[in-house]
């Protein structure tokens, strides 16, 4: 059997059940690193965000970052969380090339925050609720390049760089209680499940949750158990996830995979395994240790955490309206129905409508616009809605120029087309195009005139009194104008024209 063989996805769901576990490491926003004063700023170049202290160089020595400690806790009590009112860090030693200090300082059983739980929403309006287990503090690695390989890869590389700016740059992984009884849908809860996390933390505003960038990362853990067992099977985990899409297919395929083996008589490796965002597939990494293999121990450099509840009270009052509370709200304001709200969330459109709206349009228009028009650009280009490149505030005015009479609704998209194209603002887009409407009443006439003169059979039943024959003169009219007169305005100018 090789490793591309799956079981079909009916028959795994007749012979197990999936069990998931979801880490989620968030790099946070704070302008200095988790241990000492360099700079986190995305894209530098290469080892220029560096000192001793990240470097692991002797004698250098951590200071905990205190908005660090805050926004961890600040994740933890959005998540339901426990806040501890004591823990400490810990060593988590293991060799990999990108870690300079052959350690990872992170948290170990003394977590800040821990027995939480993350309400979640499928895209057909249920709510499943996911536990979790703890979110905890520690440091990212550093990156490496292998050059000269097909893949990208360490395996046939020629060489690797290693960049070590992000080595120390603060992370909070967020870890889930096992997520048992999804059946068929364990990949899209699996996919929801960060969804709703990214919404939380952007709400927070203690993450870009950048996952094109690696600000927010998923490993996915997936094991199997048969049908009526007791006993959780072996897992493996698909590092570093790097797009929703992508977490629902990784734990899709793993599903497969695993299943195939288990029915062939094999077993399953406890192993990190890396996803192929071209086949879809998951492909192996290394043995997955367990914690006694990193040999944990507290960190002596660092003194232990003990927020005191009033601080801990202080934080949760800076809160913001969680993502799930705002689209209950918005969902009375703007009077949508459960569907409504449903496309709206699907589609990754409400924070976008609800800018638009801010902006001066009205939540009819904007939400036609974001979820119809921009919905389909955005599937077309095969990026996200909130990636293309026009705003809320750019929406807004188009909107606006609707409502004013100087756009039609087929002149708007057009606007809409250029704003996408880059060629600038709304108003410079209707100049360089020559797309206002003709609102000059005897440019109109002219047309209506030369329209009427064409076809006198259908201007002779308008004047006997078949007012639905006008709809002829108007097509002729738009089309004389290029689509850049108001119907309706056309309509009442060929009926008095015709009295």
């Amino acid at each position: 059997m090789t490793a591309a063989t799956v079981l079909d996805y009916d028959e795994v769901l007749e012979r197990f059940d999936p069990v998931l576990g979801l880490e989620v490491h968030v790099e946070l926003n704070t302008h200095t690193k988790m241990f000492c004063g360099c700079p986190t700023a995305f894209g530098a170049e290469p080892n220029t965000q560096v000192c001793p202290t990240c470097l692991g160089l002797p004698g250098s020595l951590p200071v905990v970052n205190r908005v660090a400690v805050e926004s961890a806790m600040r994740i933890g009590l959005a998540l339901n969380c426990e806040i501890a009112p004591w823990c400490r860090f810990a060593r988590k030693n293991y060799f990999y090339p990108d870690m300079p200090k052959n350690f990872q300082t992170s948290q170990y059983d003394e977590p800040i925050a821990f027995n939480g739980s993350l309400d979640v929403t499928l895209e057909d309006g249920t709510v499943v609720t996911v536990a979790i287990e703890r979110a905890h503090m520690e440091e990212d690695t550093g990156k490496s390049l292998h050059v000269g390989g097909a893949t990208g890869r360490i395996h046939g590389a020629d060489h690797s760089l290693l960049d070590y700016n992000r080595a120390g740059v603060p992370l909070i992984e967020i870890v889930t209680k096992p997520i048992e009884g999804m059946g068929e849908r364990a990949p899209e809860v699996a996919r929801a499940y960060v969804s709703t996390l990214r919404d939380l933390l952007a709400a927070l505003d203690v993450s870009d949750v950048r996952m094109d960038q690696g600000s927010l990362r998923c490993d996915a853990n997936v094991s199997l158990m048969a049908k009526g067992a007791t006993e959780f099977g072996t897992r493996t985990e698909t590092k570093n996830v790097n797009s929703l899409r992508s977490v629902e297919r990784a734990v899709r395929y793993e599903m497969t995979r695993q299943a195939a083996i288990l029915v062939d008589g094999g077993s399953i490796l406890q192993e990190t395994r890396h996803f192929q965002e071209a086949t879809g597939t998951t492909a192996a990494g290394r043995r997955k240790e367990t914690s006694e293999d990193y040999r944990y121990f507290p960190e002596p450099d660092l003194v232990p955490i003990a927020p005191p509840a009033e601080w801990v009270e202080q934080l949760r009052a800076t809160l913001p309206e969680m993502p799930s509370q705002r689209r209950k709200r918005i969902q009375a304001d703007w009077q949508l129905t459960d569907l409504e709200l449903r496309d709206l969330v699907n589609a990754g459109a409400v924070d976008l409508v609800a800018a638009t709206v801010e902006a001066g349009a009205s939540p009819a228009e904007a939400r036609a616009w974001w979820v119809s028009y921009l919905s389909q650009e955005a599937n077309a280009r095969g990026i996200e809605l909130a990636a293309l490149s026009i705003t809320p505030t750019q929406v807004a005015r188009v909107s606006a120029l609707v409502a004013e009479g100087k756009l039609t609704n087929k002149l708007a998209r057009e606007v809409i087309d250029g704003v996408l194209a880059g060629e600038g603002e709304p108003d410079e887009v209707v100049e360089k195009r020559d797309l206002a409407v003709v609102s000059d009443d005897s440019a109109l006439y002219a047309a209506i005139d030369e329209a009427l003169a064409a076809q006198p059979d259908v201007a002779e039943k308008i004047r006997g009194g078949k007012v639905a024959a006008a709809g002829a003169i108007v097509g002729a009219v738009m089309k004389a104008t290029k689509g850049q007169a108001d119907a309706k305005r056309v309509r009442e100018l060929i009926l008095e024209r015709c009295e």
